[in-house]
């Protein structure tokens, strides 16, 4: 399963007041505000959508004030939320909204008055949908309202409209309501709200056991943004290695969605239509976490999050959940724990005042210090003493290089991208035992076995697979890692040529190793999984790479002629 990190279950809101008037509040008069904030002491009947008092109470205000209006109320009768706007624009943000699944509803309907005698529109329609409100009353005005003795207007209500989710099929993602015929106010508060509710509620049960759901993974939807900077195979490439990436951490993805812009958009890199779409899927879905194709900024993050109701993470981040799964060794650990604190530190701004309190204590009164630069310096201790054991490991590897240079025998590291069979290959040629599997980053730590060749002897070492835009935070971490690459007498480039994308996969490889800060040594390459590989495929790059190796490391096909080539690599 994708774990958050240790910062995201933080509020990222403070408690809103119970008499806050949702909306644009300007212009109104002292007495109209006091009447919206008498509102929260009303007490609806528990099995009723609305009584004909408080309708009318509503509609009276709303006709005074000339602005629909918006009462959300929950289960217990109570009145939750005031707006002045359409239920679009008052919605009750997705983050602060009680948690359900696809399951249930949120446990909240919504009263809405409309000034003008017409159906609920879509937007508001859509605004139920993503909240997954109970249910959705619309009260329609006519005329400026009576005069009451006291004063204020007692507003018309023409007709009543009744709207709810239904359930839809497995197969049509699109969101399912219906609406009523224009009902009477008084055949509308007779209707049994419990009942209702836990006819729809046992229906979407069903729906959701149908569909055979695994709780105990995140339900993943996947967000792809292609910019001009990227070619069409290229971005869809990206977006299976993505999906495999997802499934190597424990997700289950429900679905990919693609947008194409001339370049991100700065909040919310998607556009905030884009965005409510995607909220309305992951209602629809029942996903409880979104990943983009792409690195986000905190402040990105922390918009998506807003609007979607959901975890948001990006691609770096599934990386680092799925290496500090696979790190087994005390150095793995150890490397793994550095890029996620590399990764987490620029990411702790932005909080706001969920990262921000004062101290307690002697000593710690007075203007304070927030959170936010407390956890930064925590963290930058932390990091300190991380990089001075990755920085004795470094060392330690080294020795134990000189030593085996002292010895004489020459070294050979086995690169290549990620899930290309580089373990499967060092255990073909030495029985090493190295864990193998059919995922990306299976291993991290490097392995070094001896294999002898006509009565010589290479050191072959696996390393840790690389991939395309590998994070900045893993090459630092690893560095004492992939300096067994630098310091190696020759490299051995395994590549799969069942993958789809093997030509990319090349230039990524080469692209790290042209960034390593020292020179590497010759390099053979070897085509791997030829058992796999379409025919064509294999003429051609045997017509590309004519100096290269063809074999099926799992099979053991090519092993005797690997062997020989890698002999006459270094000159022996």
């Amino acid at each position: 399963m994708i774990r958050e990190l240790k910062y995201k279950d933080v509020p990222l809101s403070p408690v809103t007041p119970i008499d806050t008037i949702y909306g644009n509040t300007q212009g109104l008069k002292a007495n109209q505000m006091k009447q919206l904030q008498r509102l929260y002491n009303e007490r609806l009947p528990i099995d009723t959508l609305t009584t004909p008092e408080f309708a009318q109470r509503l509609a009276g205000i709303s006709t005074e004030i000339h602005q629909p209006l918006c009462a959300y109320i929950n289960r217990r009768g109570q009145i939750i939320r005031v707006g002045i706007g359409t239920p679009r624009q008052t919605q009750i943000p997705l983050l602060e909204l009680p948690r359900y699944g696809v399951e249930r509803l949120c446990g909240i309907r919504c009263i809405a008055t409309e000034l003008k005698p017409e159906a609920p529109k879509e937007a508001s329609l859509t605004a139920m949908a993503l909240q997954r409100l109970d249910a959705l009353v619309t009260l329609n005005l006519t005329g400026s309202g009576m005069i009451r003795r006291g004063g204020g207007a007692t507003g018309y209500i023409e007709d009543v409209y009744l709207a709810h989710l239904v359930p839809g099929d497995e197969d049509n993602h699109e969101s399912k309501w219906t609406v009523s015929p224009p009902l009477s106010l008084e055949s509308l508060s007779k209707q049994d709200f419990l009942s209702l509710v836990e006819g729809l509620e046992t229906e979407f049960q069903k729906e959701f056991r149908a569909r055979q759901v695994d709780t105990k993974s995140d339900r993943v939807l996947i967000v792809g943004l292609m910019t001009e900077d990227n070619k069409a195979q290229q971005f869809e490439d990206g977006l299976t290695e993505l999906t495999r990436l997802v499934d190597t951490a424990g997700g289950e993805v429900l679905e990919i969605t693609r947008q194409k812009r001339s370049h991100p958009h700065p909040q919310t890199v998607i556009g905030s239509g884009k965005v409510e779409e995607i909220a309305l899927l992951v209602q629809t879905l029942g996903a409880n976490l979104v990943v983009f194709n792409r690195d986000l900024s905190p402040a990105q993050i922390r918009n998506l999050e807003t609007g979607m109701g959901v975890r948001v993470v990006d691609r770096t981040e599934v990386i680092l959940d799925i290496f500090a799964q696979r790190a087994q060794s005390g150095a793995g650990k150890l490397q793994v724990e550095l890029a996620q604190l590399e990764y987490m530190l620029p990411r702790l701004s932005g909080r706001g005042l969920a990262m921000s309190r004062l101290g307690g204590g002697i000593g710690t009164r007075g203007p304070g210090e927030t959170k936010l630069e407390t956890e930064k310096r925590t963290i930058g201790k932390r990091l300190s003493r991380l990089q001075q054991e990755v920085n004795q490991l470094q060392a330690h590897r080294s020795r134990l290089r000189k030593q085996r240079q002292k010895q004489d025998v020459a070294s050979v590291a086995i690169v290549g991208y990620t899930n290309a069979g580089k373990s499967t290959l060092i255990n073909a040629l030495t029985s090493a035992g190295v864990y193998t599997a059919d995922q990306l980053f299976a291993t991290l730590d490097p392995t070094t076995r001896r294999l002898t060749v006509e009565d010589k002897t290479l050191l072959l070492t696996d390393t840790v697979g690389f991939i395309h835009e590998l994070p900045p935070s893993l090459v630092d971490a690893f560095r004492a890692t992939l300096e067994e690459v630098t310091e190696a007498d020759a490299l051995l480039h395994v590549v799969d040529l069942s993958h789809p994308a093997w030509s990319s996969q090349i230039t990524s490889v080469n692209a790290i190793l042209e960034e390593m800060p020292i020179q590497t040594g010759p390099m053979l390459m070897a085509f791997n999984k030829i058992d796999r590989a379409d025919t064509e495929v294999l003429e051609q790059a045997k017509i590309d790479y004519p100096n290269a190796v063809f074999i099926s490391a799992s099979r053991r096909v090519g092993m005797e002629t690997l062997k020989h080539k890698l002999l006459n690599l270094i000159n022996y």
